[in-house]
């Protein structure tokens, strides 16, 4: 699993705008929105190694938001496996508009039994 990699891609919307999302007053790609596609990357790019019934959830990120993007810019996510340590799995993750790096850092996701978290709610 170390080492794979997944890549989700998003039009900005004036949903995903700061102002949209609460996040700022200014109509550019906000940083929750730059966050949830990066877990999206990372709950992806290990879906398909989980047992039956499994899934991740995230449990840390810790992100710079270092570029703006407008509505209408195509945003690529892409995060990369660099741990796994029991149901523990770090990656590192990064956003792009085009050659633009708009963030980068680290995510943690944990591997859980879909019905026994939910159980847990």
């Amino acid at each position: 699993m170390i080492g794979s990699s997944f890549t989700s891609v998003m039009v900005v919307a004036e949903a995903q705008t700061a102002i949209a999302m609460g996040s700022g007053d200014l109509p550019v790609l906000a940083t929750p929105a730059m966050i949830a596609l990066m877990e999206n990357a990372a709950m992806n790019c290990v879906a398909p190694r989980l047992p039956k019934g499994a899934t991740t959830v995230g449990g840390l990120i810790n992100v710079t938001h270092l570029k703006p993007a407008s509505i209408g810019a195509v945003i690529q996510a892409k995060a990369i496996v660099t741990s796994v340590e029991g149901k523990k799995i770090e990656f590192e993750v990064s956003a792009h508009c085009g050659d633009v790096l708009l963030g980068k850092g680290t995510h943690v996701r944990y591997i859980v039994d879909k019905q026994k978290f939910m159980f847990k709610i």
